[in-house]
């Protein structure tokens, strides 16, 4: 894969060196705090410990020069830091398990930002502080990766209503951060949806704390939802409250291929028709990067279908009834077969062939890495109109003959993934993309960013998504809980 570094972020000098009574006053604060029987904090300082675990995102494209990495254990800890930082007029990065796709947990570089810069990481704020089995409300520190979460919910009869292909890295404060949206947004809604509390430690190192263990409560602004898709900009999450679903008892897969987009928005409404209350997920992969996948990973996958066909849909039934469930799965896909929707499937009944055929969709992202540098969108569409930007970008991609194009997203809520990618990174390519890609999402009354967030990367194209009024709104409540922009600078905004 290309090394190359958006110049944003890429120097050849070091960061700003942070003066040492700085550091030594961060490590008093972790020494001394007497909140928890715990062991305090860690403050990472050896470039080898945190150069390539914090100073660079997982796509590779973002590369920051931190020098220092505090890893605190509780929101008293966290309180003191940030209060110590904007009193000191330090930059704060907050960062969770860095797999962001848009740069946002990433520092920028001392040309762009004069003052120090740490990176907060929240990866030892991990506990469950606790689960009602009743009622199925969660309360848990940011820092609880989101696999681990589910893998103890289903102990206890739930699930997490979030699930996405960076699960086992990625952290629910950092979900709720960026307002992922993942594979079952279809069944379960949004993190707003789902959402009862925050407790969130502000940029003057106060504390809001708005958990509850109840799911109405209309007193005034809801406040907790401004930080969702806030990206560390507004304060640092360190609590989450969510209303969680009850594990299904019965989970079935169908991965069937169609012949063209028109039978794919056929078959997704007659797959809401018939499946209807069971139908958790609908998620498409195009030809080519089905062909990626199999050609990256073929000595662990078969072709689930004979023959090649230009789309694949994976579809996801939840219920309480194995028998029922399979039943209407099995009539629903004999009945796309027979009136032509459909031309070929695998059906899974059980969890080990789930989990097989959920592959071929999980593993696009991580074979297209591989093959290239990849310019990454993450936009929505209305469904009538989301192939047409894929054409669109083939034809432009065409004077490009190393460049190819893939698409796949969460079909069920107008959710694409554009990406193209080039064996290195090229400029002209991306010019070529940029603003094109924004300019019609924008057009088709859509939006630049679905599920990834802004971060760096779009920022200088929040405009065409947001009125002039509604971006003026954000930077007022940017300045007003945050007057001395150290939070997260240069992101979003």
């Amino acid at each position: 894969m290309s090394t190359t570094f958006q110049r944003l972020f890429h120097s050849n000098n070091i960061a700003l060196t942070l003066d040492r009574k700085h550091v030594d006053e961060i490590k008093r604060i972790f020494d001394e705090d007497t909140s928890t029987t715990k062991k305090g904090g860690e403050v990472l300082y050896n470039p080898n410990e945190i150069d390539m675990a914090f100073n660079h995102d997982w796509t590779g494209q973002f590369k920051g020069a931190s020098e220092l990495v505090l890893r605190p254990r509780t929101t008293e800890q966290v309180s003191k830091i940030v209060k110590y930082c904007n009193e000191n007029n330090i930059v704060i990065i907050p960062q969770g398990g860095n797999t962001g796709l848009v740069g946002g947990g990433i520092p920028v570089n001392e040309q762009i930002e004069h003052r120090p810069q740490i990176i907060l990481s929240t990866n030892l704020m991990n506990e469950i502080i606790s689960f009602n089995d009743k009622s199925g409300k969660l309360i848990c520190q940011s820092g609880c990766i989101l696999e681990h979460l589910n893998h103890t919910l289903e102990e206890k009869g739930y699930q997490m209503p979030l699930d996405l292909a960076a699960k086992g890295s990625c952290q629910i404060g950092g979900n709720i951060a960026t307002g992922a949206g993942g594979i079952r947004y279809v069944k379960f809604g949004s993190l707003h949806s789902n959402l009862l509390g925050l407790e969130c430690v502000l940029p003057d190192g106060s504390i809001m704390d708005s958990i509850k263990e109840i799911r109405k409560d209309n007193t005034g602004y809801h406040l907790s939802h401004l930080f969702v898709g806030s990206e560390g900009t507004l304060g640092i999450i360190t609590k989450v409250a969510l209303q969680v679903p009850i594990k299904p008892k019965s989970v079935n897969v169908a991965l069937i291929s169609v012949e063209s987009f028109e039978k794919v928005q056929e078959l997704i409404l007659m797959a809401k028709r018939e499946l209807g209350e069971i139908l958790s997920a609908v998620e498409f992969v195009d030809s080519d990067s089905m062909k990626l996948v199999m050609r990256l990973n073929h000595e662990t996958l078969q072709p689930p279908v004979e023959g090649e066909h230009p789309f694949y849909l994976v579809i996801e039934t939840q219920g309480s009834s194995k028998e029922h469930d399979e039943e209407k799965l099995n009539d629903f896909f004999a009945k796309a077969l027979e009136e032509g929707v459909a031309t070929d499937g695998s059906l899974a009944f059980d969890e080990k062939q789930s989990q097989y055929l959920w592959k071929f969709r999980e593993l696009v992202s991580e074979s297209l890495k591989k093959d290239g540098y990849v310019y990454k969108y993450d936009i929505s569409i209305p469904l009538a109109k989301m192939y047409d930007i894929v054409l669109d970008m083939k034809e432009r991609m065409k004077v490009f003959p190393q460049a190819k194009v893939y698409s796949f997203g969460h079909l069920g809520d107008e959710n694409l993934h554009l990406n193209i990618v080039s064996p290195k990174f090229e400029k002209q390519i991306k010019e070529t993309i940029e603003p094109y890609v924004y300019e019609w999402t924008s057009k088709h009354r859509g939006s630049i960013s679905a599920e990834h967030g802004i971060g760096v990367l779009k920022k200088n194209y929040l405009h065409y998504s947001q009125t002039n009024v509604a971006l003026n709104l954000m930077k007022s409540i940017k300045k007003t809980l945050d007057p001395n922009n150290i939070m997260n600078p240069h992101k979003v905004l």
